[in-house]
């Protein structure tokens, strides 16, 4: 077949050879840059077209009024052949290389971002109306000096030299003398107002006068029931200090996450001032037989509400029961920042004619001692007990943000604080332990530059040199132990966690409280903002809140406790910071700086879900977070179900503070398909807690898996062991 007729066939003219001699040519597609090459250099009876015009072409360039006629040559298709004639395409298959679903997400340069799916379709703030507030105010400090109480001289110079005190706290000149006269005590002052050294001081004063000398081998002279871990090891630490001068006097920490056979070997050689949770201390005393409370003088119960409110009140009875049994005539106090309900039923049944110490301005400022049943000044009691006293040095503020916007906020307030201003320590507390697992890698891996997975250079606000530590009860006791002492010791850091460090730690030079899920009561408002401000110092707080949540700001209102509202504007300005300094001159619109604060929000978000999304593993622990918070946000009480009820969710802007772009479907069938790969851990069975736990307290009793005993894995029974199949009786 001749080349000019433009057959894209080539057939051999012998009818004997190959069916394989036809070759297929193919032609590269229109608007290709080969196109007109590939054209020019087309065969033409053996001859190349492109040297053959290569005359014509010098002369028709010569001429520039003479128009270049292109020509087109047309082709016959394949698809025109007979069925028959038509031969297979033995190319091989482009392979289709599959794209990573973070380079599908990622943005091409120059290319506007799209602010739409963040910052459209958010519900209205609403104004928040400034309530005029009388808080409680108590007097910290007082100029009386710890000289004046005819303490040990030792004992007053370790508190000089060794703790570096001089004076005494309100709470300390009312309670030390009460406790010296040998008398029971309810004692109720704010957080960090000094109240460990309350009944430290007084208690090592009693047992350093024992005669004869106190010795390790007659046991326990005082019990020290505490809450929590890290509480039970910041108490220990306190009493260690005060105890240096007197050497015959050994104390000792028992809690869970330790091993039971080594403390057991502590009980067997003595303790003097034994200080332990109450879970464990359950455990020793059902199935340590050298353990003996024979000699107890002490009962101290520390943070009285909150052993309450976690289900304790079992385990405090049981505790209470042992001591009766074996010495009944002792000292007891009762110690906590707030006062309830239940706090009295435990103050009637472990008190006797108790000394009601009250720090604030309304009440009167000299002990009331009263009955067992504290009939006296009852009515006063109750009406104040709904009200809580905080440092005058807390600055209180609030912010109400859109569910979309929440992360990004946040984000935002962190690189505000730690990385804008002066050397700052924060404190964010979540509501469960997926949540705080869930952000800390987050925010380790996308916020931080220095993480070992990805830096993030390209980015304006890249965070620089912040330490990120998280907080919680899943952890292991020596991983907790290592964090609540590396945050203590440092000078700077974001701690992540749960209300398992919102009561009595002591973590000094705090500036910060965030509040990103809020608590269920105003108690526990009031304990987590305590971890800042203490004794005298200053300090911050925040709370989160969405559109829906914000008339939680008048709850708090009524128990005289005020907040001034903050604009989520300001905290995501941080983002433009940087801009803004290097350009002193010039002023741009109000609007085109509202479009660049959400371009940069909105770039933070799609970093955040393209590393959310790069995995199944981190994809399905944002699930796994989303699933925790939205149950977690099903168990508050039933007077505040008005503003936090999960109704009022909308799951897909909930799911975009997770880092997801969707709602999850099917999100707890999700979850258990990927639940078996994971080791699972039996929840805690604390004493006196028998029979199974269903709705309400089920879910309570899993959002409190903090506070746990300890018992390790191998404490409970095994799986039953099924017998083989052929050994089973028919029915």
């Amino acid at each position: 077949m001749a080349g000019d007729d433009g057959s894209i066939l080539n057939i051999a003219n012998n009818r004997g050879g190959s069916a394989f001699s036809r070759r297929k040519k193919v032609y590269p597609r229109e608007g290709s840059r080969d196109v007109e090459s590939q054209r020019q250099t087309q065969p033409i009876e053996g001859k190349y077209q492109k040297q053959q015009n290569s005359r014509s072409d010098h002369s028709s360039l010569n001429s520039p009024n003479q128009k270049v006629q292109i020509m087109k040559r047309k082709y016959k298709s394949i698809e025109k052949l007979p069925q028959c004639e038509r031969l297979p395409n033995l190319a091989p298959k482009k392979r289709k290389i599959e794209e990573d679903p973070v380079d599908k997400v990622k943005m091409k340069e120059g290319t506007p971002v799209k602010t739409s799916s963040l910052f459209k379709n958010n519900p209205e703030i609403p104004e928040i109306p400034r309530h005029t507030v009388i808080m409680m105010k108590e007097k910290v400090f007082t100029t009386n000096s710890f000289n004046e109480l005819h303490l040990h001289p030792h004992l007053v110079s370790t508190l000089n030299n060794v703790l570096k005190l001089s004076t005494m706290t309100s709470v300390q000149k009312q309670t030390i003398p009460v406790l010296l006269d040998g008398k029971d005590a309810l004692v109720q002052s704010q957080t960090g107002s000094g109240k460990t050294l309350a009944y430290g001081v007084p208690l090592v004063q009693s047992l350093q006068s024992v005669q004869p000398k106190i010795q390790r081998s007659d046991g326990p002279y005082a019990v020290v029931i505490i809450p929590t871990r890290e509480l039970a090891l910041q108490s220990f630490d306190t009493i260690q200090k005060l105890i240096k001068p007197f050497t015959w006097i050994v104390p000792g920490v028992l809690m869970g996450g330790e091993k039971r056979k080594s403390e057991k070997a502590r009980l067997r050689k003595g303790i003097n001032i034994l200080l332990s949770t109450p879970g464990r201390l359950v455990d020793h005393i059902k199935n340590t037989k050298n353990i003996c409370f024979s000699r107890v003088q002490w009962l101290v119960i520390d943070e009285a509400d909150r052993l309450l409110d976690l289900g304790f009140e079992k385990d405090i009875t049981v505790i209470l029961n042992a001591l009766n049994a074996a010495h009944e005539k002792r000292q007891n106090v009762l110690l906590s920042a707030t006062l309830t309900d239940g706090v009295n039923r435990l103050a009637g049944i472990s008190l006797k004619e108790p000394a009601n110490i009250y720090i604030t301005e309304p009440r009167q400022s000299k002990p009331v001692f009263t009955t067992k049943q504290m009939t006296a000044k009852q009515e006063n009691i109750e009406e104040d007990l709904e009200c809580f006293s905080i440092p005058e040095q807390l600055q209180q503020f609030i912010v109400i943000v859109p569910s979309k916007l929440r992360l990004v906020t946040l984000s935002a307030f962190i690189l505000q604080k730690c990385k804008m201003e002066k050397i700052q320590k924060m404190i964010i507390f979540f509501s469960n332990c997926e949540s705080v697992e869930f952000h800390y890698t987050l925010f380790t891996n996308v916020l931080t530059p220095y993480s070992d997975s990805k830096e993030l250079k390209h980015l304006s606000f890249s965070a620089c040199k912040m330490l990120f530590l998280r907080l919680h009860g899943n952890m292991e006791q020596e991983a907790r132990k290592q964090v609540f002492l590396e945050f203590s010791q440092s000078k700077m850091g974001v701690l992540l966690c749960t209300d398992v460090a919102a009561r009595g730690l002591d973590l000094p030079e705090v500036t910060w409280i965030v509040q990103y899920s809020a608590p269920s009561l105003p108690a526990e408002y009031v304990h987590r903002v305590g971890r800042t401000a203490r004794i005298g110092s200053s300090g911050n707080s925040l709370l989160f809140l969405t559109p829906s949540e914000a008339e939680y700001a008048n709850v708090l209102a009524s128990h005289q406790i005020s907040v001034s509202e903050m604009k989520m504007e300001d905290i995501l300005s941080t983002f433009l910071m940087d801009r803004f300094r290097r350009k002193q001159s010039g002023h741009k619109l109000e609007a085109t700086i509202l479009q660049e604060l959400r371009e940069s929000a909105t770039t933070l978000q799609k970093e955040y879900e393209n590393y959310v999304h790069s995995t199944e593993e981190t994809l399905l622990q944002a699930k796994k977070a989303l699933q925790s918070f939205i149950r977690a946000y099903a168990t508050y009480p039933a007077n505040l179900k008005c503003f936090f009820h999960v109704k009022t969710l909308h799951l897909g802007h909930t799911a975009k503070s997770f880092g997801l772009r969707d709602a999850p479907q099917n999100l707890s069938s999700t979850i258990m398909a990927n639940h078996s790969k994971k080791i699972f851990r039996p929840g805690v069975k604390r004493s006196g807690l028998g029979g199974r736990l269903c709705g309400k307290k089920k879910m309570a009793s899993l959002l409190q898996s903090e506070y746990s005993n300890g018992f390790g894995v191998n404490f409970y029974k095994g799986k039953k062991k099924r017998s083989p199949l052929f050994l089973k009786k028919k029915p």
